[in-house]
Formats: structure tokens, C-alpha cells, sequence
């Protein structure tokens, strides 16, 4: 052992013992703990030059008492964080929420999968949220009955739970005013709630709504359920034996996908619940005949809801029986060749400005624009925003506080936000699970209290075929541009 002094800086180290047992680097190690020099830093100053960390001591000649100088840069000393690591569970339950990305989950009050999946859908959309929020506190108006202001406070409440809390909730409040209201979900069999078919509980809470946010004691717009998910159709109804035509239109909240053996996708689907066939009775002929009905959607909403009618009545085992056949349904919809000839004409030049503006940002070149269309420095981009749902107006979202302000208008486009699902054999048995596309873009299934990531590749899969869940239920939201 040699025993030398080191000079580094203004410091002077003495008696810093080196074993020449040892390499250098060893020695260089033991001025790191002292200075916080790291060694590959270190120019030490010895006979012939720098301290290399392989040297052999005995041809450097380092001799007892002898000073070295070092010279080097010592690391930033790290400094205690002023706060310790923050946990998610650590965080106030609203900003839980937030951080997780997704709401909570509903736990099931016996059978009740049917209504959670209900509610975990239409909870997303934001739009029907803020009209809840601005529902009167004060009580409903005389055109309204009590259970419906009732379903109406219970559902608002219920949303602004889930929004805020992280475990799971309890709908126990708007499950009793539920079957209030519609005493069909409170039937029993052998002292228990039995299960119901989802799409009826859909219908009959947005039939509600429908009827409490239109009121005149609530200041929403008085269509705001109409405006996000209502569907108008005109129809020709044809009777080819008589000649007799007519038309008619209606409103509903929902296309139908009729299933046969010859639908295997989603939009084949669609077309063949355009046209269907009636007897009634006809004037000219002086008795009943048939007449063919063709409809055309002349009227689109913001929120387009499509029901797979998967269910139909058997006889021999008196209940619902399920069409089990695979019936694939795309994550972007588009429905215009499903819509009538003036509405298809409102949509025209929406659609070419959202291609063009999609083709930007793949680079592609702009298709250019014919003489009656808008200048192109117009400038065009993607929008949020409701829709009307009748007539022309059903493409346009007027700013009536500002007329000169660009409008919104749909395109005719539409993708996937919500799966509504049901595994099983019968509509009144089973399991229904939702399957909700959260703002972040990822999907979450939210089967009753257990809310769990999936991939988008996992909810095409949601097709049928076989005892898997499968769609029963598809929302999609509208692509729209403003101009």
C-alpha cells in the first residue's frame, strides 16, 4: 500500500491509500466516491504523462507522500424531487377518471346486463350529456308525466356519475324508476328480475327522452333527440295490379338490418329493409291487394343507430328465437346511395370537399371543383356539431347568433362509436355487453362492472356465426365538414 495526496481543484485529499495490487482504475474509482469525478473524467497528472487505467504501477513510480493533481468534472449532484412519485390512485376521483381514458363500469342488479349495455352507449354521446345537464331542476312541465321527469332526472344523474366516479356504480335509482315507468323490465319469474331485449329498452328510454327534452319547460332545443338520432323517410307505396301510388314519410331512431340467406353484410342488410310488401285495401279494386313499399332516407341524424333483427317470434317453443348467421358490419359506413335524390344532391358537394380534404392529407392532388361549386380557397376542414333531421336541412347546422358564421354539414359518411352486443341463444336470456370508442380513439368493453381495454380489430370480430357475442346494436357518428 502507497499512501499519497491528491490536489483537485481547491480540495486537497491526503492520505488516499492506493493498493498497487490493484490497476489504476481501481484507484480512480476510490477519487470518484471523494470528488464525484467519474473516472473515465479523471486526468491524473503522473511521471511521463496521464494515469492510464491499465498502468503498471511499478513503471509509474508513484512513492509514499507523494502529490498528485487531478483534474476532471464532477457530476450534477441529483437533487431530491421537491414532490414523490404521484400514484393515479393518489389523485382526486374526477381526475382518476381522466387519467384513466374511460368511465366507470355499472354493476348488475340481477338480469340487468340488458340496461347497462343500454346506458354505457348512449352515454357516449356528448351532445345528449349536455342536454341532460341543461334539464330543469325544478320540476317537470304539465305536458309531461312524472315518470318521465323522473327517468329523465334518473338517467341525467346516473351519466354525471359515471363521469366522475372510478369504481364501479349502482344504477339503482334509475333501475326503479325504469321499471316505474315501463313496468315490462320488472317482471318476474321464480322471485327474480327476468332478462330483457336491450334494443326495447333503447326505444323505450329514447322515446322518453324525446318527449322530456322537447318540452316547453326545458330550454334544449325542442328536437334535440330527433336532431341526434332521427331518421325521416319517404316511401312509395305501388300497388302494380290497381296502379294506385302514393307516398308517405316518417321518422323513426333506427334502420333495420333484415337478415336472410342472402345477407352477408351490414349495407345489403339495409337495402333489403328498404322495400318491403302490405295488403291492404285497395279503392280501386274494391278489396285488398298488395301493394310494394320502397322508402329512401330523406332526413339523416348526427348519431345513425342500426338494430340487426336478429330475433323472431317461434311458435313452437313460444319466445324469441335468434338468426345466428354472420352478417360483417365496417367500422366507416357510408349510406348515400340509401338516401333519396334531393337529400343525395345536398350531400354532393359536402362529400367532394371531405375527399379532398382526406386526400391532402395523403398527399393526393384535389379533384378540382365544377363552375357552380365554391371557390377553393374556401377553406374547408372537419367539424363537430348536431344536425337537423327532416328535409334539406338535414345536411346543414345553421349559427343562428352568427349568420355569416361557417355551418356543418353531414356527408353521408359515418364510423363506428358504439357496439351494442348479445351472447346467447333468445332475446330474453343471455348476456349483453357494451362496446364504447372513447374520445382518446381506443375501444373499451364494459361488460356491467368491468370496464376492459380491446383492440379495433376485436370489434369487427363481433359479427356472429356462432355462440360469441355479436352485434345487436351499432351507433355511428356523422363525418362532417364546415363551410
Amino acid at each position: 500500500m502507497v499512501a499519497v495526496s491528491v490536489k483537485w481543484q481547491k480540495e486537497v485529499y491526503s492520505n488516499v491509500e492506493i493498493d498497487t495490487s490493484q490497476p489504476p482504475y481501481v484507484f480512480k474509482c476510490q477519487l470518484y466516491d471523494l470528488t464525484g469525478v467519474p473516472p473515465e473524467r479523471q486526468k491524473i497528472m503522473v511521471k511521463g504523462g496521464l494515469l492510464k487505467d491499465d498502468a503498471d504501477w511499478s513503471t509509474v513510480g508513484v512513492k509514499q507522500g507523494q502529490k498528485l493533481m487531478m483534474m476532471g468534472t464532477a457530476d450534477e449532484i441529483v437533487k431530491a424531487p421537491e414532490k414523490g412519485p404521484l400514484f393515479v390512485e393518489d389523485l382526486p376521483e374526477e381526475e382518476q377518471v381522466v387519467a384513466l381514458g374511460h368511465s366507470a363500469g355499472l354493476f348488475n342488479l340481477g338480469n340487468t346486463c340488458y340496461m347497462n349495455s343500454t346506458v354505457q352507449c348512449l352515454h357516449s354521446v356528448p351532445e345528449l350529456k349536455s342536454a341532460l345537464l341543461r334539464y330543469p331542476h325544478s320540476g317537470r312541465s304539465n305536458e309531461l308525466d312524472q315518470t318521465s321527469h323522473m327517468l329523465t332526472v334518473a338517467t341525467r344523474d346516473l351519466f354525471g356519475e359515471l363521469d366522475k366516479s372510478v369504481n364501479p356504480v349502482a344504477p339503482l335509482q334509475f333501475w326503479m324508476v325504469l321499471r316505474k315507468k315501463y313496468p315490462q323490465f320488472g317482471q318476474l319469474h321464480n322471485g327474480a328480475y327476468m332478462q330483457q331485449d336491450a334494443e326495447e329498452c333503447w326505444t323505450q328510454l329514447l322515446y322518453t327522452l324525446s318527449q322530456s327534452l322537447r318540452s316547453p319547460g326545458c330550454s334544449e332545443n325542442p328536437d334535440t333527440v330527433k336532431a341526434l338520432f332521427g331518421i325521416e323517410f319517404v316511401s312509395r307505396i305501388h300497388c302494380q295490379e290497381s296502379g294506385e301510388e302514393s307516398s308517405e314519410t316518417e321518422s323513426v331512431y333506427s334502420l333495420k338490418c333484415h337478415i336472410s340467406q342472402e345477407v352477408n353484410h351490414l349495407h345489403e342488410g339495409l337495402k333489403h329493409g328498404l322495400k318491403s310488401e302490405l295488403e291492404k285495401a285497395s279503392p280501386a279494386l274494391g278489396r285488398s291487394a298488395i301493394y310494394l313499399k320502397e322508402s329512401r332516407i330523406s332526413g339523416l341524424p348526427r348519431y345513425l343507430t342500426i338494430q340487426f333483427v336478429r330475433f323472431f317470434w317461434k311458435r313452437e317453443s313460444n319466445q324469441k328465437a335468434k338468426i345466428l348467421r354472420k352478417v360483417d358490419f365496417p367500422l366507416e359506413l357510408d349510406v348515400y346511395d340509401l338516401c333519396c335524390d334531393d337529400l343525395r344532391k345536398n350531400l354532393e358537394t359536402p362529400r367532394q370537399i371531405l375527399r379532398d380534404e382526406e386526400g391532402k392529407r395523403l398527399g393526393l392532388k384535389a379533384k378540382e371543383k365544377s363552375s357552380g361549386s365554391k371557390d377553393s380557397d374556401d377553406k374547408m376542414t372537419d367539424a363537430e356539431g348536431s344536425s337537423t333531421a327532416s328535409g334539406e336541412a338535414s345536411t346543414t347546422i345553421s349559427q343562428e347568433d352568427n349568420p355569416s358564421a361557417k355551418q356543418t354539414h353531414l356527408t353521408g359518411i359515418y364510423d363506428l362509436v358504439a357496439v351494442l352486443t348479445h351472447k346467447g341463444r333468445s332475446a330474453d336470456s343471455g348476456h349483453y355487453v357494451a362496446w364504447v370508442k372513447q374520445e382518446n380513439g381506443k375501444w373499451i368493453e364494459y361488460q356491467d362492472d368491468n370496464p376492459t381495454p380491446q383492440r379495433e380489430e376485436d370489434i369487427t370480430r363481433l359479427s356472429g356465426g356462432g355462440d360469441w357475442h355479436m352485434a345487436y346494436i351499432c351507433m355511428y357518428k356523422a363525418r362532417t365538414i364546415t363551410m
